[in-house]
């Protein structure tokens, strides 16, 4: 049986100040982004894109990804308490941050990318989408250290102890998220998108991986206190996730008919 090390949530302490490690989870996603796709540029026939324009997609979607995130947390997980504190959504200090809250964020946020740039939206998304897994691992292991989003009790060897919150053996899901949506998903769409493909079908398999792997690991995962199972006795993220998964499958079906292409 393993027991969680409890880290110290600040990497670096300045005096009064200090930087947390999910701040730099963050950070290496942001910076992982800009050298991935910079690399992505100079190598493949990605045409229409620049450094500046990697630069303005990494900003817009930042913004997407806080904005959303937090927004996102406030409707799906908390919407009673942040009814009646409203002022309070914007205290991110406090933590609280959705996945799919921000994924609609980063839609939105390259769907005004695209209209500013004259792009197709799809031709940006499936630039941007192997990009990403790197991000949501750093974001995982930024859990992990944080000793939140623990998982159920498990009997399995890796199991693991979380003191912050009972003496009781966990399944450690913030590293099976680290594995399969930042790893495993990283290196399917980075294979997959090595090549020429129809356009879309790289944003289609983002959506039906990462919405699988998300369904996969809730079972491992305990269930928030505010909010338990649901229908089916399935998680919040479980039903957040099967519309990814269906309409992943859709896109890719639907796309694939179309030419392969590189162009944004």
């Amino acid at each position: 049986m393993l027991v969680h090390p409890q880290f110290d949530p600040v990497a670096i302490h300045l005096g009064p100040l200090g930087i947390h490690w999910y701040g730099l989870m963050y950070l290496t996603g942001f910076l992982a982004f800009l050298w991935l796709g910079r690399w992505r540029i100079a190598h493949q026939e990605w045409w229409g894109w620049s450094p500046k324009m990697l630069d303005d997609a990494l900003f817009y979607g930042a913004l997407g990804v806080i904005i959303g995130g937090r927004v996102g947390y406030a409707l799906f997980y908390q919407h009673d308490y942040y009814l009646q504190h409203p002022l309070e959504i914007l205290f991110l200090w406090q933590g609280g941050m959705s996945f799919h809250g921000g994924f609609i964020g980063v839609l939105v946020a390259m769907l005004i990318f695209a209209k500013r740039r004259q792009l197709t939206f799809f031709g940006i998304m499936d630039f941007v989408a192997p990009l990403v897994p790197v991000g949501l691992g750093a974001g995982r292991m930024g859990n992990f250290i944080n000793g939140e989003l623990w998982g159920r009790p498990s009997d399995g060897p890796w199991a693991m102890v979380f003191p912050q919150v009972d003496n009781i053996a966990r399944h450690p899901s913030q590293l099976y998220e680290f594995l399969l949506e930042g790893i495993v998903l990283f290196i399917l769409l980075w294979w997959y998108s090595s090549k020429p493909r129809a356009r879309g079908t790289v944003s289609a398999l983002f959506l039906i991986g990462y919405g699988s792997f998300r369904f996969l690991v809730e079972f491992t995962r305990q269930p928030d206190d505010f909010l338990g199972l649901l229908s089916l006795g399935l998680s919040m993220g479980q039903w957040l996730s099967l519309p990814m998964i269906i309409a992943g499958i859709w896109l890719f079906i639907a796309s694939s008919r179309k030419p392969s292409t590189s162009q944004a």
